[in-house]
């Protein structure tokens, strides 16, 4: 019979085993240097640990969890315009704010954990459970109190798991959906890409390419992303603060760490008029899988030169080029992403209250966590 397994948490990827990356072959976000990038740059109501699963002091299970502090947002206020009253407002302070997230709340997708093939899933599930707990001890010792524990995106084929290791009593919920794009292994080119887009949608594309007459796309290497890092922030704020709820906002030095630590795995690309910086946007490496990242941008020039579709076309075109399988559009922006090709997949998670009481109308308090975003689905291609 095999031992069971424990469990060390890190506060540091420099404490990390020397072979933790073993388990992060397919998945960039799990590795010591995005985790690394982490430490150095998250936001600022942020704590993250890493979670080391052992047995027989054998590392056969990875992960990582974030600590959200809501009431460390500089936005708090103006955001929450749903919640009317100051009753209300308090009772968000006092019972919601703290967040215990088992995965990555700055990116969709599955990037929780990595099991080696020596453990079950189930198995491995229930000792997540356990180091949740653990974790709720580490902030409660600093006198912070989790509210709110949850194990975030994974898709339905996933679920039959977690109900198997003992989440029936956690409130499960699907947030807005991951936008997929799967890129057809015949496609070679971009022109490949346009030749299948339906009349409709190649004329959004060839009026999308008119309007940006005039906008310079520049790759943007470590020295560029220092010296407009000012600019770069606030169009990434811009956009960011107009989103319908937000749990954090990034530091300032993230898009330079990034840089610094993933090097060419990290794509940072500039547009600019008149030599003056608009817009960017960002893209990761992740074995097959080009996964995109924030970006920012001029509203006024946005509109006119229609520069996020702009953009949603130039990753497009780069994945394709490059010979990459798949791009993770992830959410938000929904009916645009489906416009040029995404597709969306229901993403699944799990959640419970530290309070019994509040566990019960956790549904209603979910509804002010993740709004609903009414959007229509469509099909760009013949």
């Amino acid at each position: 019979m095999k031992p069971p397994l424990s469990i060390k948490i890190y506060s540091s990827a420099a404490d990390l085993p020397e072979n933790w990356n073993d388990l992060a072959l397919d998945n960039i976000f799990l590795s010591k240097e995005y985790l690394e990038i982490l430490e150095k740059s998250a936001p600022i109501n942020m704590i993250c640990h890493f979670i080391g699963l052992f047995q027989d002091h054998e590392l056969v299970g990875t992960a990582l969890s974030q600590f959200l502090d809501l009431n460390k947002m500089d936005s708090f206020g103006e955001r929450d315009r749903c919640l009317k009253t100051t009753a209300r407002n308090l009772l968000f302070k006092n019972f919601c704010s703290h967040i215990l997230i088992i995965g990555n709340n700055m990116l969709t997708g599955q990037n929780a954990f990595s099991f080696s093939g020596k453990i079950d899933k189930i198995q491995g599930l229930q000792v997540l459970k356990t180091a949740s707990k653990k974790l709720e001890i580490i902030f409660k010792n600093k006198g912070l109190k989790v509210h709110i524990t949850t194990f975030k995106d994974f898709e339905m084929e996933e679920t039959a798991a977690f109900q198997q290791a003992g989440f029936r009593n956690h409130f499960q919920y699907s947030t807005q959906p991951n936008m997929l794009f799967d890129i057809p292994n015949q496609w070679r080119s971009e022109q490949d890409y346009i030749e299948a887009l339906s009349k409709k949608y190649r004329d959004q594309y060839k009026r999308a390419r008119k309007k940006a007459d005039g906008v310079e796309k520049r790759k943007m290497h470590l020295e560029d992303i220092v010296k407009h890092e000012e600019t770069i922030y606030d169009l990434y704020h811009h956009v960011a603060k107009n989103a319908h709820f937000n749990t954090f906002f990034l530091s300032k030095n993230h898009f330079r760490t990034f840089k610094e630590v993933l090097q060419d795995k990290f794509l940072f690309y500039g547009y600019f008029l008149d030599d003056k910086l608009i817009g960017f946007n960002t893209l990761i490496k992740n074995g097959a899988v080009m996964d995109t990242y924030f970006l920012g941008y001029d509203d006024s020039v946005q509109r006119e030169k229609m520069l996020y579709l702009n953009m949603l076309y130039d990753m497009i075109a780069y994945s394709i080029n490059k010979g990459f399988k798949e791009i993770i559009f992830a959410r938000t922006a929904l009916e645009i992403k489906s416009s040029i090709g995404a597709k969306p997949m229901k993403m699944y998670g799990y959640a419970q209250h530290s309070n019994p009481i509040a566990d019960l109308a956790f549904e209603k308090v979910f509804s002010y966590l993740e709004p609903k975003v009414a959007w229509k689905e469509r099909n760009p291609f013949k």
